[in-house]
């Protein structure tokens, strides 16, 4: 009977495992204090600006959550409040998002379903660039060249839809265009490249066997998209839309340059003038020396930041539950 000789060990075998145990447990500290260091410094960032913007509320002669007022000038009689910021930066964003949406979902289906080949890559990348445009260029195109555009469509819809809250009269003149509705515009143009990027890759990674099975039970090019490809990158397309909306809310120089400034508050019309958190705390950045009325700037940017983690936080459930719901 032949013996059986125990099968001989490779040398290193087992110092290669606990080798490669040892690199994961390094890898994955390194990736925890990684995850870590950020949440640390976002916690930072609101502490900071609560802290800095704590005093100047206290100082407060006016309703910080309702007044439409902003005035700093005086610190013995302070008066600010964030209504009217909010309603500019929250009608601005969200028409621009009502725009950019379904461009960017149809030139991602475009792109991923239609498109030949050679034509999809150059028609990406040329989408793609829009994101590398600077924001003072966008403002500048805005106002000198969208605006004249804009305004037979603003007088249009002002004539015919005034009925219409959202299209009724403004606080500011129609003409020169400097609208939340111009500003929309062009922030759905400044936008769009972000969800098509996003609606577009996730398009992509659609599974083949799905659309063969649809293709299979004699569905239509349309009936493939919509009963594969949409479901499948539903949480992409609503990730997508809330970096875009991130991008919108947070916009500056470009909203800047094209808002003109209104001294009464307006009633949520398109034609409405104005500023947002950011123009405002850029408009007046030059003049931050005191620290209470610097402070009512940063108790601004604070609301900004907690609309933009609450946005983005309220967008990673609803993605989450769409994907574990489909």
């Amino acid at each position: 009977m032949p013996s059986i000789e125990p099968t001989a060990k490779k040398p290193g075998s087992a110092l290669g495992a606990g080798g490669n145990r040892l690199g994961d447990r390094i890898f994955g500290s390194v990736a925890a204090a990684a995850g870590a260091t950020i949440i640390g410094v976002i916690a930072l960032m609101g502490l900071f600006l609560l802290i800095r913007a704590v005093p100047s509320i206290g100082a407060n002669h006016a309703n910080f959550i309702t007044s439409s007022e902003f005035v700093t000038s005086d610190e013995t009689n302070m008066r600010f409040g964030i209504a009217g910021l909010l309603q500019v930066t929250v009608l601005s964003s969200v028409f621009a998002l009502v725009i950019a949406v379904p461009i960017a979902v149809g030139i991602a289906t475009f792109l991923t379903n239609y498109s030949p080949r050679r034509l999809a890559r150059p028609c990406g990348i040329l989408v793609d660039l829009l994101a590398a445009v600077p924001s003072i260029v966008f403002g500048l195109w805005g106002i000198f060249v969208l605006a004249p555009w804009l305004e037979p469509v603003q007088t249009f819809l002002n004539d015919k839809l005034s009925w219409f809250f959202l299209f009724g009269d403004g606080n500011v003149s129609l003409a020169g265009g400097g609208t939340i509705f111009t500003a929309g515009v062009v922030l759905a143009v400044m936008i769009l490249p972000i969800i098509t990027s996003v609606s577009r890759e996730v398009f992509s990674l659609t599974p083949k066997g799905h659309v063969e099975a649809a293709q299979a039970l004699g569905a239509t090019k349309w009936e493939v998209i919509r009963m594969t490809v949409y479901p499948y990158g539903r949480s992409g397309m609503i990730a997508g839309s809330m970096l875009g909306l991130g991008r919108a809310l947070g916009e500056t120089v470009a909203v800047l340059i094209i808002l003109r400034s209104a001294a009464q508050a307006g009633h949520w019309s398109l034609f409405d003038g104005g500023y947002t958190f950011a123009s405002k705390i850029a408009s007046a950045a030059a003049e931050f020396s005191a620290p209470l009325p610097t402070g009512a700037y940063i108790a601004a940017g604070f609301v900004l930041f907690a609309l933009t983690f609450v946005v983005n936080a309220v967008a990673r459930l609803a993605a989450g539950g769409r994907v574990s719901g489909g």
